[in-house]
């Protein structure tokens, strides 16, 4: 028997959303425009390879990524010297049963880790089937954490490697073995080697061009959708991937926290919202404040800092730009008004964080008259880290507004930017992550093709092209933390139930821990760290112990 959803808002939570919508808009028309490798000397291209991979024409490039089983280009005689160890037949593919994964066997795993060889024998794309998958299997479809079994990895990573030791032979051959098997169809695999084939050419295009990244193509993800199935593709996401929902309930219990400790109840709430909800968190944390002891707050105030709209494309974090015309404000306000809470909403559009200061969000009230509780998301690894070290001072600047607690949530994973290791090894983190997103949608999703999964891992897919993604470890957050004046604060027992109970709804891969050391609440797939959820408060000023 299927157990109860834990905290589900009630019918009337979700009144705001709207009707649901049967436009879906059209995808993968206007892929990246890869432009002309021949601007760097040591990349010279065979001519087939450039009619078939790198092509201007959006259309070519279409054509090369079909949905059913193709006949495979034939890598010319320039591109692999050995051809006597080539396993592969360039007019027949293998073909696998429906209830198999493609792998990559051990002795091809040897093969790639052998930069001379050159060579490394690709599985067979699968059929195209809507397949149904068991929403509690630990391992089905996408082979986990078995590293033997995500060959999309072990092709990307590689070719990656070979761009960075300029060996254009090795890197041709990767991007043909890579070009065969890509599909938006199909399993993990076959998707993440879509998604990181286009960013590897996209990659090649603008090292020759030195464009940065202009000829990236924002047209399948959030920033260019409908809106109306924007919204309703990332409430379905919500409701059955807990990638953004655990830490949006993780950082409302803690709203709630810090709203009971406070002396006078009748402050002003206000949210200083750095994020990427969308507005979609703040309808169940209304209803709760609704439920709280002696009632609402007389004023709710909710201030929410949008992104530049000038960096849409590759300086833009992932899932931080909605569509032009999206606007979750009128809606929500009604539900407010519905459920008797006097809110009020500011945005602030097209912005740099760097610029926050309290007469930017109006923050003219006194402590006495107002809590607020600044709630970052997600965007806040989209800031340099280095030199100049943005993140930091942005940090310091949020201590300065004196807030009663920060919520801090952000992906628990290494650094890939260019400061901090090479092209490879950067890419090669970022594919990582981008595996456990496109992994736990297959599951999600239960295998089914569907233009909302595509556009959700479209969005996701920016990591790797982003200059903008320089996420750090949890500890490197904390470090930061701590020198810009901000003391760790423990999340309260209901806070930490309330996420266990919730995630019970979702896939059994998924899990919450709790660090012992840190009190952060950590969200982990098939035991691999996703994101941490951290709560702060601000020094006291005379109290030299709270940085230890």
């Amino acid at each position: 028997m299927e157990e109860p959803e834990p905290n589900t808002p009630s019918d009337h939570i979700l009144g705001w959303i709207g009707e649901s919508i049967s436009y879906f808009p059209t995808f993968f028309d206007d892929p990246y425009d890869t432009g002309d490798f021949s601007g760097d000397s040591w990349w010279v291209q065979p001519q087939d390879l450039d009619q078939e991979l790198i092509g201007s024409s959006s259309n070519s490039f279409n054509a090369a990524m079909p949905t059913t089983t193709t006949t495979a280009p034939t890598p010319t005689e320039s591109i692999v010297s050995d051809q006597s160890s080539i396993p592969l037949d360039s007019t027949k593919k293998r073909k696998l049963p429906d209830n198999s994964s493609p792998k990559v066997s051990r002795k091809n795993t040897n093969r790639l880790e052998d930069s001379t060889a050159g060579v490394v024998e690709p599985p067979a794309r699968r059929p195209v089937a809507n397949r149904r998958v068991n929403n509690r299997s630990a391992g089905n479809g996408s082979n986990g954490n078995n590293k033997e079994g995500r060959w999309a990895e072990q092709l990307l990573s590689p070719c990656a490697a070979a761009i960075t030791a300029r060996n254009p032979s090795r890197v041709q051959h990767f991007l043909y073995v890579l070009h065969d098997l890509a599909s938006l169809n199909g399993d993990a695999n076959h998707r993440l080697a879509f998604h990181g084939l286009r960013a590897l050419t996209h990659h090649l295009s603008s090292a020759a061009t030195s464009s940065g990244g202009s000829g990236f193509s924002t047209s399948n993800t959030f920033a260019a959708s409908n809106p109306k199935f924007f919204r309703d593709s990332l409430i379905r996401f919500n409701d059955i991937n807990p990638w953004f929902r655990i830490p949006n309930n993780v950082a409302n219990s803690s709203i709630l926290q810090i709203l009971a400790e406070q002396k006078n109840p009748t402050n002003t709430l206000h949210i200083l919202d750095i994020g990427v909800s969308h507005g979609l968190q703040w309808p169940t944390l209304l209803e709760e404040l609704t439920r709280r002891t002696g009632g609402p707050p007389p004023l709710v105030r909710l201030t929410t800092v949008d992104p530049p709209t000038g960096n849409r494309n590759t300086t833009a974090a992932p899932f931080a730009h909605g569509p032009q015309d999206y606007d979750f404000s009128s809606k929500l306000l009604g539900y407010a008004k519905d459920i008797n809470i006097n809110l009020q909403i500011d945005k602030i559009e097209n912005f740099h964080l760097q610029n926050l200061n309290p007469q930017t969000i109006k923050s003219f009230s006194s402590e006495e008259e107002e809590t607020l509780i600044i709630c970052a998301q997600f965007r806040l690894h989209n800031l340099n880290h280095t030199s100049p070290d943005e993140r930091t001072e942005f940090l310091k600047l949020l201590r300065g507004l004196n807030p009663k607690g920060l919520i801090l949530s952000e992906n628990n994973t290494d650094c890939s930017c260019n400061n901090c290791g090479d092209f490879a090894t950067g890419f090669s983190r970022r594919v990582e992550n981008l595996w456990r997103f496109f992994d736990s949608t297959s599951i999600a999703y239960k295998g089914r093709e569907s233009e909302e999964r595509k556009m959700m891992e479209a969005e996701a897919a920016k990591m790797l092209v982003s200059v903008g993604e320089m996420s750090e470890k949890k500890e490197k957050w904390c470090e930061r933390m701590k020198s810009a004046g901000f003391r760790r604060e423990l999340f309260g027992e209901e806070t930490v139930d309330g996420a266990k109970a919730l995630l019970r709804k979702y896939d059994s891969n998924w899990e919450i821990r709790v660090d012992e050391k840190d009190g952060s609440v950590g969200l982990f797939w098939k035991g691999e760290t996703v994101s941490f959820c951290s709560l702060w408060k601000v020094v006291d000023l005379g109290v030299e112990d709270c940085l230890v």
